[in-house]
């Protein structure tokens, strides 16, 4: 992903409810359970850690029991510490009290509760970025005189795994908001895996990409595990009896076409992990927009903000913005921030068409307004022609050429060359005979790059040559 290419708009839950999630979540629940249970008895060693000997005192608590019962509630006890539900309040008597932060979570509010939940997220995932020791090449060699692992003579390079990391979560992050992706279905663990390390351009994967798909989803088999408690996804392992042969090879853990790939582990972001990457990702410098961003701005904000967002986004922002304004207002403002003969023009007129269906008869004083204005005056009489207004002047033919110019130049901005477009231009061409010749001399900024894009799209050598020549003689007599 570029941090400079805008993502689609993300639809988030309310504050309120994601705070209700986050304070659910295992993650923070057993940190915050920790931090109640803390008190002037607690004993921590010089890194501010559970001591051994409290650990099973901390599992009680918590409710846990069996082999991993003190893992996990000395990993509850860190994330308490890193968020500041506790702190060390003597590093050398090794005592510690409840943080201030502890009290966020039930009278700060919904903001402050999920602000504390993020540096919760960033504990799990530093986490999730290093490897399991144990299975780690090259450990033997990595032991130092004493026994103790030397992590600089690993074959491992942290910044790398953190960067793979926030690299998958981004791709399924981008999966989730397109408004052609799977939406809240899962996504299949190795199409995440492959869309990290498969070229855009290779045909059949080699062996050797292939391994790398199958060792990355092992990977994220154990990084989605320790994530699911953050609240961040909901996640299928890969199913164990996948695993058992310890001969299988990369073809083995890499699904046939026939296969069902829920086998292989399934994922998807929850809305609170929508809310957590949108956040990261803002804060990496990435352009990541939330729909309801707009709507207290003004109409040119809207138009021109909503211009690059896919259909369903733009209209359920506009809907927002409409609904806190009175809709003749709201329809005056709309059509004096659509005028213009920038570039942007023709997609901000067709995002304020777009915006004006959403209004009633109400509006009606506000398009009569601009019925003499040379750019809005067609999509004036379109509005009330089709709210079935009296007295609409019939529109001249140069209005009428003008207005499909501008609409063709805003369908190409807005989508490029899809196939609704090509079957709008074809449609034009067959419907008007004599198109291309008064079709250039459209004084309208796009008009040679319309033509251009007619020439491109139409599927008829003889009337694409037609629209080329027309598009010629544009730019002749607009010196271009």
């Amino acid at each position: 992903m570029s941090d400079s290419s805008p993502l689609p708009p993300v639809r988030l839950h309310p504050e309120a409810e994601l705070a209700r999630d986050a304070l659910s979540t295992p993650l923070l629940s057993r940190a915050a359970r920790l931090a109640r249970w803390a008190g002037p008895e607690t004993r921590v060693d010089a890194g501010g850690g559970l001591v051994d000997e409290q650990l099973p005192a901390a599992a009680e608590v918590l409710g846990l029991s069996g082999d991993d019962a003190a893992a996990l509630a000395s990993e509850a006890w860190r994330v308490a510490l890193d968020t500041g539900l506790v702190h060390v309040t003597d590093e050398d008597e090794g005592t510690v009290a409840a943080g201030e932060d502890l009290a966020l979570l039930t009278s700060g509010s919904p903001h402050d509760v999920l602000a504390v939940w993020l540096e919760a997220l960033e504990t799990v995932l530093a986490d999730a970025s290093v490897p399991d020791l144990e299975g780690l090449a090259g450990l033997e060699g990595a032991l130092d005189e004493g026994g103790e692992v030397d992590l600089s003579r690993l074959e491992w390079d942290p910044e790398g795994e953190a960067e793979f990391l926030d690299g998958v979560l981004g791709n399924l992050y981008l999966l989730t908001v397109s408004e052609d992706g799977p939406g809240d279905a899962p996504v299949p663990l190795p199409a995440l895996a492959a869309s990290m390390l498969v070229p855009s351009d290779m045909g059949e994967p080699t062996n050797d990409v292939l391994e790398q798909v199958s060792d990355a989803m092992m990977r994220l088999d154990d990084q989605f595990r320790l994530l699911e408690p953050a609240g961040l996804v909901e996640f299928q392992p890969v199913d164990e009896a996948l695993m058992a042969d310890a001969d299988n090879t990369a073809e083995d853990l890499t699904p046939p076409d026939d296969t069902d790939v829920a086998r292989y582990g399934m994922v998807r972001l929850t809305p609170l992990g929508l809310y957590g990457l949108r956040s990261r990702l803002l804060e990496a410098g990435f352009a990541a927009p939330a729909v309801g961003d707009l709507a207290d701005k003004g109409a040119d904000v809207l138009l021109d903000g909503t211009a690059t967002f896919p259909q369903r986004a733009a209209q359920a922002e506009t809907e927002l913005w409409m609904a806190r304004r009175e809709p003749l207002a709201a329809a005056r403002e709309l059509l004096a921030a659509a005028r213009g003969a920038d570039g942007g023009a023709p997609l901000r007129r067709l995002r304020c068409q777009q915006a004006l269906s959403l209004v009633g008869t109400e509006a009606e004083p506000a398009l009569r307004e601009v019925l003499d204005d040379a750019e809005l005056g067609g999509l004036a009489r379109v509005w009330l022609t089709e709210h079935g207004a009296a007295d609409v002047p019939a529109p001249s033919e140069a209005m009428i050429f003008w207005l499909t110019i501008d609409t063709i130049a805003a369908q190409l901005a807005a989508e490029g060359n899809s196939e609704e477009l090509r079957a709008l231009v074809q449609g034009l061409a067959a419907q008007h005979g004599g198109f291309f010749d008064a079709a250039w001399r459209v004084d309208h900024p796009a008009t040679a790059d319309v033509l251009e894009a007619m020439g491109r799209l139409h599927p008829d050598k003889r009337i694409a040559k037609e629209a080329r020549k027309a598009a010629f003689k544009a730019r002749s007599q607009h010196g271009g």
